[in-house]
This record gives C-alpha cells, structure tokens and sequence, in this order.
C-alpha cells in the first residue's frame, strides 16, 4: 500500500511538473529577452541577498515537516494538532527576525557591497523590497506546506502548480505589453503571485484538516525539542546558503551581474530538469520518516537504497541529452546567450546528480532527529565551499571555479553521510556501495560512452551518408548541429535507458519492469 502511494504521488507530482516544465522555460526566455542579460542578473542577485536569510526558515522548515510525519506516523492526532499551532508561532517570530535582519543588514549590504549599476540602484531596491514581502508569506505559509505534505496530498501541488504556472505566464505577457521599468514591474507581479499561492495552500489546509486550525498556546517542552531539531538544522542550513546564495554574491563583486545571469539560466535549467527527482523524493520522504517512527527498518532501509538509486538514474536519464548538447540546447532556448552559460549548465547539472544520491540520507538523519553530529559534520563541510571560492576567486581563478569546489564537497558529502548514518540507523555502508554507488558508476560509464563517440564522429561523410541512405532526414542533413542534436539525444537516451536496465537494476526489479511494460502494451 505505501508503495503504492509513493507510486500514485510521484506520478501525480510528474503531472504537475511536465505542465510546469514547458511554460516556465518559456517564460524564463522571455523574461531574460525582456528583462535583458543586466537586469536579469540584477533580479538574480538581489533575490540572492533576501535568500541569505532563508536558512532560518530552511531550518525551521525541515523541523516541521519531520515533526508531523513524524506524529502521524504515531497516530496521535493530538500532538500533531500541537506541532502545527507551534510551528506558526515560530515561523511568525522568524519571519519578524528576518524582515528586520533584511531591512538593516540586507540593505546596507544591496547598497555598499553589490557591484550593481548606479542607474539602476533605484530598480535594485525596488526588486528588494518585493523579494523581501514575497520571502514573508514563503515564511508564514511553511506550516500548511508541511501539512500537505506530511498528509501526502500531492495532487495539492499539482493543481497549485497549474493556477501558478499560468498566473506567471500572465505575468510574462505583462511584461511585454507595457512600457513601465520592466524590472520594477517584474518583482511586484511576482510578489502579489506568491500572495496568492500562500492564501490557496492556506485555504485548503484549513478546509481539509481540522489540526490546522490555529489556536495560540504555549507549549515549552514542545518548543525546546522543536527549537533544539532546528538549532542544529539551522548550521546545516546556513552552510548550505553560503554555498549556494553566497557564492552567488561572491560571483557579483567579482566579476559583476551578467555572471549572475549566466549562473541564474544555470540554476533554472537545474531547477527544471532536477524537479522530476525532488518530486519523486517529496512523495517518498513522508515514508521514510514515517517507517522510522513506526520502527520498520527493513522498509526503511529499502526506502533508502531504492531512493537514493532511482533518483540518479531518473535525473541522469533526463540530464545526459542536456550534458551532450548543452550548446545547441542552450542556443535555442534563449535568444541572448551570456557567457559562461553552457560550462555552467554542465556543472550545476554535474553536482546535481551526486547530491540528489543524499537526498534519502538526510531524510533518514531528519526522522531521527538526532541531528547534532550529522550537522556539525556535514554543515561544516558545506561551510567551506564559500571561503575556498573567496580564495581562488581572490587568486584569479574563473567563476567555473566555484563549481568544481562545490562538486569537490558534495562528493565527500555524500560518504560522510553514510559514515555517520551507519551507527543511527544500522545502515550498511558496504551494501549501499553494493546496491547503490558500484550500480550508479556502472551505468554512468558504459552509457556515456557511445553518445560522446557520436558526437564528436558526425562529419561531412555522415552528413553524405545519411542524404543517400535515410532521404526522409534530408531535410535536417544541411543543419548540421540540429541533425546532431536529434542523433545524439536520441542514442543517449536510448544508451542510458539500456544501461539502466541491464546494469541498474536486479533481477527482481528487471521482473518487475518487464511485467509492468507487458501490462501497459497488453492494456494498449
């Protein structure tokens, strides 16, 4: 039953992401052609500054999301009821903490520090201040996120999703037809965007469940437990800021807002293509902390392996035509390409798949909450990605340096998490090498292999051979790179599909592949 409900969850959320995929590439086209490459960079890295302060709520977010599951895991109504009602009245003091921390600190930093244009520090500010109201009702509407998802109502999302994704595209269209300062019009829209996905997300917790009614008491015991989880979840949090928003604004004082929008394009083709694997974890993650409260730790540890597996052959199956052709991709996609686009694709997409392998991982160390040394250890790993990239920076290395030092630290990140889970858990580091890494390497090597032959051996005589033997490509043969495009996508997925199966999968799962696709061709 409950794999089942990861299965119908996970499809659900796909749903919602397909639909979304298509229009928010669009849009981020028209927006970056609207906008233009400065002021795109500008909204990146002002939006990077409001984001600093996320990880007091990154942390208190991760603490509210385990703490329910965790409770209804248990079946106790009761105290879930509890933790929702506390849970506001934390979230309502950070969200405090963070406008003040972001109209003082935040400020001075955006008009002291940032290598913005002095004729657009009017607009910069503008942009701030929305990203600042819009982080607010991010804030304050944690608690009926975490509901939904502790509930896992995941067609939720998928429905939220469709109303968002069209209201963006509304926004974009907007942005077209008027003449005002786009950039300034760009962040209210926005704001008043998120306004109302907060109220949707707020109405349907309170409609749907009756323990997210709020009423304010105080519990302290409560509060200390919640509060001693999310003190050592903020350290990892903070870490994990610096490393991404941190780096960002060590990429503007150096070299300036169009390596922001390089970086941005980056992170949003991350977004895009990552969101099939974060949908698959969001729908699995309620389990796994879930088996753990109820002390099924074989079904945990089932959860683990088969999560962390998937989720890199479903990222690297979607990932490896984009790896391929991140060129020609990226080309297409936007009209005005900034520097530094491609290599930045290929690196953010590269550190992707090595972190969602720990995605399981630190799922498993939340529903322990035993979380000191877990975060001591891999927070402070984290941390260091930011004064390393200050240093090289500094030294004269390029912005790429900054990604292969964050790729440096996932992958020792990734082995220290399975050292400190081993003892928590009774996690088998040796068989997660077994069942995950060695199967993960093998398929990552033998399907890479005759795609980058392809690529680098379409030629001129290929070209020939293709107009005498296949007459219907014809009319691809005279473009050479989009002919590319289309040979090279296809063997690899085909390459990556072929490797999945035979090298991927055990026997029972290839069985179990076998009989669903024999299902599906009988039913069609």
């Amino acid at each position: 039953m409950s794999n089942r409900r990861i299965a119908k969850n996970t499809l659900l959320l796909y749903f919602r992401m397909l639909l979304t995929l298509g229009v928010s590439l669009y849009t981020s086209r028209v927006i970056l052609n609207t906008l233009g490459v400065e002021d795109f960079g500008i909204y990146n890295v002002v939006g990077s500054i409001v984001m600093m302060f996320s990880f007091f709520n990154s942390a208190m977010s991760s603490a509210t999301q385990r703490f329910m599951s965790y409770e209804l895991g248990k079946n106790d109504a009761k105290q879930l009821k509890k933790v929702f009602s506390m849970s506001v009245n934390i979230h309502g003091v950070i969200a405090a903490t963070i406008l003040i921390l972001a109209e003082t600190i935040g400020l001075w930093f955006l008009n002291v520090k940032l290598n913005i244009p002095i004729e657009r520090m009017d607009a910069a500010n503008w942009v701030y201040q929305f990203s600042i109201l819009s982080f607010f009702f991010t804030v304050v509407g944690v608690p009926y996120n975490a509901m939904i998802i502790a509930h896992e109502r995941m067609k939720v999302y998928a429905y939220v999703s469709i109303v968002e994704v069209i209201l963006k595209l509304i926004v974009v269209f907007v942005l077209v037809w008027f003449g005002y300062d786009k950039l300034k019009m760009y962040a209210s829209l926005i704001f008043i965007v998120s306004v109302f996905v907060w109220f949707l997300y707020k109405s349907y917790c309170k409609s749907n469940f009756p323990e997210s009614t709020y009423q304010f008491f105080w519990d302290k015991p409560l509060f200390k437990i919640m509060m001693n989880y999310a003190s050592w979840s903020l350290f990892g949090n903070v870490a994990a800021v610096a490393m991404g928003q941190g780096v960002n604004i060590l990429l503007n004082i150096f070299f300036g807002p169009v390596v922001n929008s390089a970086r941005g394009i980056a992170y949003q083709v991350n977004s895009a293509v990552g969101g099939f694997v974060n949908n698959f974890q969001m729908a699995m993650n309620p389990q796994i902390i879930k088996s753990y409260a109820a002390n099924d730790w074989q079904y945990m540890h089932l959860l683990i392996f088969q999560g962390s597996k998937y989720s890199f052959f479903l990222l690297f199956f979607i990932s490896m035509p984009i790896l391929m052709e991140a060129e020609a991709v990226v080309k297409w996609w936007l009209k005005i390409v900034p520097e530094n686009t491609v290599i930045f694709c290929r690196l953010v997409l590269i550190n992707a798949l090595i972190d969602c392998i720990s995605g399981p991982l630190m799922t498993a160390a939340q529903a322990t909450g035993k979380i000191k040394k877990y975060q001591a250890v891999i927070g402070g790993l984290l941390l260091l990605v930011l004064p390393i990239s200050y240093v090289l920076l500094k030294e004269g290395f390029s912005p790429h340096a900054t990604f292969y030092v964050g790729i440096s630290v996932s992958m020792l990140a990734l082995f220290l998490r399975l050292l400190i889970l081993k003892p928590m858990l009774n996690l088998s580091v040796m068989k997660f090498t077994r069942i995950v890494l060695i199967r993960i390497l093998l398929v990552t090597v033998s399907s890479i292999i005759c795609p980058l032959v392809i690529k680098y051996k379409i030629n001129d005589e290929v070209m020939q051979y293709i107009d005498v033997y296949f007459p219907l490509m014809n009319k691809y043969s005279g473009n050479k790179e989009l002919l590319r495009f289309l040979i090279v996508s296809v063997v690899s997925t085909i390459s990556v599909a072929f490797s999945i199966y035979c090298l991927g999968l055990r026997k029972e799962e290839q069985s179990f592949m076998k009989n669903k696709f024999r299902h599906v061709f009988i039913r069609v």
